[in-house]
C-alpha cells in the first residue's frame, strides 16, 4: 500500500482494545473506525486493507504540548517539520502553545494569523491553545469562542519579551472570566523566589543552573495554583511537572475537590541530573531535569495516578540559542526537542516498569485528548471516533541518529540513545501520512477548533 493512500481495513493479531488486546480487524469509513470485527472476518475486493501481523495496533498519540514557533520563529521549528516528526513518531493530533511564535496566540487577530500560517502545512492533525498575558483578559472568551480549547500562562519569566508572565492579579481577573466554562487554564508552575545565596558556580557545569531553579519555585507556584482552583472550580492544569515534591500538595488539593490534572514529560522520566554532562546544554529545561530518586517518585505518580498525562513539550531552537561552545547553562536556551521520539522514549523505561499497552493509550491518548477538549473523536480506538491509529513494533530496539530525525533542528540529548519502540505506519482519520520511513507529498492533516470542550463539527477543515 502506498504512503498518502486511504485505508479501509487494517488487520492485525494486535489490536489494544480497552480491555484487551485482540486479533481484529479496524473497518474505516469516511475517515472514522466504523467497526472492530473479529480477525479474518472481512474479505471484499474493493477494499484497501493494511494487514501488519503482529505489529501493535493502537489509538494514535495526541501530544497536547508543543512548540512549533510559526510564524515569527520558523528557523526554530515550523507546521512543515514539527507534523511531519509527529507522523513519524506515531502521533497524530498535537496541540500547539501560544508561545514562541510571532505574534503569540493571545488575540484573535494573533489566532487568524497563526491558523492561515499553519495552512495546507500539516501531517497530522493540529489543534491550538490561546495564551493569558497581563491585560488580555478580555480575549480570552472570543479566543475560547473561535475554537480555543484553553489558555497557558507562566507564573515566572517565560523567556520571550512577547509573552509575559502574569501577576496573581491577572490570575485571578482570568479565572473570574472563565468560571462557567469548560475551559482550561494551564500554568508553567514556577515562581520568583529570593534565593538563600547568589548563584556564582561554573556556568557550565549543570549543577550551576540546576541550583538556580530549586524545587521550592515548583512547590511555592502550585500552592497558589491549588489555592486558585480550589477557590473558583476553573479547571486548572499543571504542565511538565519536574518536582515529585509539589505531588502532596496535588494530592490534597484534589481530595479537597480541585479540578486539577497534571502532566509530565519524557525527559523528566528518561534523564536524570547526574548524567547531564558538563556543557551539555541540548539537556536544559525549565523547570530542569531532577535527580534519578525524584525521577523515581514521578514514575511511582504515574502508578498511583498522581500525574494524569505524558507529552513532550517539544521546545526546539536553533543551535546558536544553546550556547554549545560556552556550555554555558544559564545563558543557553531552555528546551528539549524529543517529539517524534515520545512513545519510544516513554515506551523504553515504562516496560520495565511493569507498565503495559494500556497504561500508554491512557497516559498518551485518552488524557491529552480528553484535556485538549478532543476526546469525541480522539484517543481511543472505537466505532466512532477518528481513524487515527499508530502501528508499531514495542519489541525493536533502534538507535536514534541525527539522519532519522524530522525536526527542523537536529540537536537533542537523545542522539545515541537506543530505544524500543519503533513507528512503523501512523494513519490520520484513515490516511496513511507515514509508512516505513516514507511521508505522505500531500500534507494531510486538519486544523481543529474546538467550543464548550468539544471539536466543532463544522470546523474541524483542512483550512
Amino acid at each position: 500500500m502506498e504512503v498518502g493512500s486511504k485505508v479501509t481495513v487494517i488487520r492485525s493479531t494486535r489490536v489494544v482494545m480497552d480491555d484487551a488486546i485482540i486479533p481484529a480487524e479496524i473497518v474505516i469509513a469516511n475517515g472514522q473506525i466504523a467497526d472492530i470485527l473479529p480477525f479474518g472476518s472481512r474479505v471484499q475486493s474493493q477494499e484497501k486493507v493494511l494487514d501488519v501481523g503482529d505489529l501493535v495496533v493502537m489509538a494514535g498519540i495526541v501530544d497536547s504540548h508543543v512548540h512549533i514557533n510559526e510564524p515569527g520563529r520558523t528557523a526554530w521549528e515550523g507546521f512543515h517539520s514539527a507534523t511531519r516528526a509527529a507522523a513519524a513518531g506515531g502521533i497524530t493530533t498535537l496541540v500547539d502553545m501560544p508561545l514562541n511564535c510571532q505574534p503569540p496566540t493571545t488575540t484573535l487577530t494573533n489566532f487568524h494569523t497563526k491558523l492561515k500560517a499553519a495552512r495546507r502545512q500539516c501531517h497530522v492533525d493540529v489543534a491550538f491553545w490561546g495564551g493569558l498575558i497581563p491585560g488580555n483578559v478580555t480575549d480570552l472568551k472570543p479566543l475560547m469562542e473561535a475554537g480555543v480549547p484553553g489558555f497557558k500562562c507562566f507564573m515566572i519569566d517565560s523567556g520571550v519579551e512577547e509573552f509575559p508572565h502574569v501577576s496573581t492579579k491577572d490570575l485571578h481577573m482570568a479565572m473570574k472570566e472563565l468560571q462557567g466554562t469548560d475551559c482550561v487554564l494551564l500554568f508553567h508552575a514556577e515562581e520568583e523566589m529570593d534565593l538563600e545565596t547568589s548563584i556564582n558556580g561554573e556556568p557550565s557545569e549543570y549543577n550551576t543552573f540546576l541550583a538556580s531553579r530549586p524545587d521550592a519555585m515548583e512547590v511555592k507556584a502550585i500552592q497558589t495554583i491549588c489555592e486558585l482552583c480550589l477557590q473558583y472550580k476553573v479547571r486548572c492544569h499543571i504542565v511538565h511537572l519536574s518536582s515529585a515534591q509539589a505531588l502532596p500538595i496535588i494530592r490534597e488539593a484534589r481530595k479537597k475537590g480541585a479540578p486539577l490534572t497534571v502532566e509530565t514529560t519524557h525527559h523528566y522520566l528518561s534523564l536524570a541530573s547526574k548524567y547531564v554532562p558538563p556543557g551539555g546544554t541540548q539537556y536544559k529545561c525549565c523547570p530542569p531535569i531532577r535527580s534519578k530518586k525524584n525521577q523515581d517518585q514521578l514514575w511511582m505518580a504515574l502508578e498511583e495516578g498522581d500525574i494524569d498525562l505524558v507529552i513532550s513539550d517539544h521546545s526546539p531552537c536553533t543551535e546558536d540559542l544553546k550556547h554549545l561552545e560556552s556550555g554555558d547553562f544559564l545563558q543557553a536556551w531552555g528546551g528539549i526537542s524529543s517529539l517524534q521520539f515520545g512513545l519510544s522514549l516513554f515506551w523504553t523505561s515504562a516496560r520495565l516498569r511493569g507498565f503495559s499497552l494500556h497504561d500508554v493509550v491512557k497516559l498518551m491518548c485518552k488524557n491529552p485528548a480528553k484535556l485538549s477538549g478532543l476526546e469525541a473523536h480522539k484517543g481511543s480506538l472505537c466505532p466512532g471516533q477518528d481513524a487515527d491509529l499508530v502501528i508499531w513494533d514495542p519489541n525493536k530496539e533502534f538507535e536514534v541518529n541525527e539522519k532519522m530525525i524530522q525536526h527542523k533542528n537536529k540537536l537533542t540529548p537523545y542522539l545515541g540513545f537506543r530505544l524500543h519502540g519503533e513507528v512503523f505506519a501512523t494513519i490520520v482519520r484513515g490516511n496513511l501520512v507515514y509508512l516505513d520511513g516514507k511521508f505522505s507529498l500531500t500534507p494531510l492533516g486538519n486544523l481543529l477548533l474546538v467550543q464548550n470542550g468539544r471539536p466543532r463539527k463544522n470546523s474541524i477543515s483542512n483550512l
